[in-house]
């Protein structure tokens, strides 16, 4: 662009030294005419310059426009891309405790299993006499450990520990359709439900320990299927209803072995903004 005004300005002291070595051959009137189309054309190219020049800094601007919208546009996305990460370390933190509390759980399995039996044992023995003598009373005798009844729970809750969950449900379905008034039926229940949370059908689940919690109040086990049913609506986002069924567990179970674990988690729902 410099380079053409200068070149405007070289043609036009050279017309116009023309224009005034001639002089003598025109009269004055013919000379001031040359001079003015020659100031009109150094005008006229002047203002296409100008124009030029203020088309290149429009351009720029529009330049520097979309470079601040580009640059504005990567730091939001850096920062969803934090956010995502974010959410996914929260869950993976979550997914830890689980894990932590199925393990815990698992090492639990059996002296609850043996605790539970002990204290039906006792409600059996209390009830033993009287009934010898009033008629049959209706309550179910423990199974021995060789008896079918028994090594099935067993071969459901070895399944479970294994993690071969679907064969574990079937197993704990087959016991309580082959022995739904079993003694051992809230921790079939509680397995089954288990082991539709593992599976991941969690609504499933949820139905399966209400059924635990509303037809075995007194069961060893309610606690534990209260705390899977928790997970189960975590699981489910279902944030309001967890927070509600570990209220209640910690208020209804404070001395139960999976209260430490729902305090931890209700600490950290209600942390979930």
């Amino acid at each position: 662009m410099m380079k053409k005004l200068i070149l405007a300005n070289a043609i036009f002291m050279t017309q116009l030294f023309s224009a005034t070595g001639h002089a003598a051959l025109f009269d004055d009137t013919e000379a001031r005419k040359k001079i003015l189309e020659l100031e009109a054309s150094m005008t006229s190219q002047n203002q296409a310059s100008q124009a030029a020049i203020a088309d290149l800094k429009k351009n720029q601007q529009a330049l520097e426009q979309k470079v601040g919208v580009l640059q504005s546009q990567t730091l939001v996305d850096m920062l969803n891309q934090i956010e995502v990460l974010k959410q996914e370390h929260a869950r993976l933190k979550g997914d830890l405790e689980l894990a932590n509390h199925n393990i815990n759980n698992t090492q639990q399995r059996q002296k609850d299993l043996y605790n539970d039996t002990d204290t039906r044992l006792r409600k059996i023995e209390a009830v033993a006499g009287p009934s010898l003598e009033g008629g049959v009373e209706n309550v179910t005798a423990t199974p021995e450990k060789n008896s079918q009844e028994y090594q099935l729970l067993e071969l459901a809750n070895g399944l479970s520990t294994e993690g071969k969950h679907k064969d574990a449900y079937n197993a704990y379905d087959k016991f309580l359709r082959d022995y739904p008034n079993s003694v051992y039926a809230p921790e079939a229940k509680y397995g089954l439900g288990y082991s539709q949370f593992a599976l991941k059908n969690y609504k499933s689940a949820i139905a399966t320990q209400q059924k635990v919690i509303d037809l075995h109040p007194e069961s060893a086990k309610v606690p534990d299927a209260m705390f899977n049913m928790a997970n189960s609506q975590i699981q489910l986002g279902l944030v309001p209803n967890a927070k509600k069924t570990l209220r209640d567990l910690i208020a209804k179970f404070p001395s139960s072995d999976v209260t430490p674990g729902a305090q931890k988690r209700l600490k950290a729902l209600e942390a979930i903004k």
